[in-house]
């Protein structure tokens, strides 16, 4: 399996190489070594995701959640005199790229628009977070409009739910079938792209996505409906670390600089560089 890896240091350039990697050390340096030294390197691990972890037409690694995490690095240097280097793995499967995490060792974090749970906190370290997110029921277009969930079975009579295994959105289509569409069988998916082509093929699902993953899939062209009854906006993303990690104070720090990182200019301009200005807008509202 090719493993792409990507290296960026703090006022220095974006060095890219790309070559078949068995198992990467997905470690780093502590934060009381990266203090002392004046200097370190942490591991970067992330899921690829269109506007937050993608490559340019450069094969440039650029996105929201990669350029924060190089800004991170650059808030080091300037307020610390620390110049770090972040390597980036990238890890295509979300279940395996959230369990190296949680067996992970100090100076990893990870980055795979996961949602902050209480469960989740006995077993990972969350940074702040970064983004709230929609979720969003998502059908083929051609399903009838679903403005009441009590007429769910029959609105989506015939068809089944698609879920992304072992996310809240599974959890939800779960809740959904058991409570309104006791019919309908729940299949599992592994991708945002898999449940996108699945949906756009023929009017035989129903799922949930994120909403920005529907917004990209429509732009594309998909043949997609959003039903807005099933809009939640109750999820903040955040990245991960190994729980007795060392780095969760300064991320925290970084977060929390000159009133906050979410409310500055400079998070606003790379929402809207990676995301698009309508988006990023809908994102930054549900933060508020």
């Amino acid at each position: 399996m090719i493993k792409k890896v990507f290296s960026f240091v703090a006022l220095s350039m974006l060095i890219w190489s790309c070559g078949e990697i068995e198992e990467p050390e997905l470690s780093g340096d502590s934060w009381d070594e990266v203090k002392e030294a004046g200097h370190g390197s942490i591991t970067a691990l992330y899921v690829p995701a269109d506007g937050f972890a993608y490559e340019d037409n450069q094969g440039r690694l650029t996105g929201v959640t990669v350029e924060l995490i190089q800004d991170f690095a650059k808030y080091l240097a300037d307020e610390h005199d620390i110049v770090l280097q972040v390597n980036f793995v990238e890890e295509e499967d979300w279940s395996t790229f959230y369990d190296k995490i949680v067996e992970g060792n100090d100076g990893l974090i990870g980055f795979g628009n996961v949602t902050i749970t209480e469960e989740r906190r006995e077993e990972l370290t969350f940074s702040p977070a970064y983004m709230t997110n929609i979720a969003s029921l998502i059908t083929h277009e051609d399903a009838d409009e679903l403005t009441n969930f009590n007429d769910m079975a029959e609105v989506f009579t015939g068809l089944d739910a698609l879920a992304f295994e072992g996310t809240l959105h599974e959890d939800r289509l779960r809740e959904l079938t058991e409570q309104y569409h006791a019919d309908a069988d729940i299949i599992m998916a592994h991708s945002n792209d898999e449940i996108i082509d699945k949906l756009s093929a023929g009017n035989d699902y129903f799922a949930y996505l994120d909403l920005y993953n529907f917004w990209r899939a429509e732009e594309g062209g998909a043949p997609l409906k959003r039903h807005e009854i099933g809009d939640e906006a109750e999820e903040q993303f955040g990245y991960i670390m190994p729980l007795e990690t060392s780095w969760g104070e300064p991320i925290t720090e970084y977060f929390e600089h000159d009133g906050g990182l979410v409310h500055s200019d400079r998070y606003r301009e790379i929402m809207e560089t990676h995301l698009g200005e309508r988006l990023a807008g809908l994102l930054m509202d549900a933060h508020e």
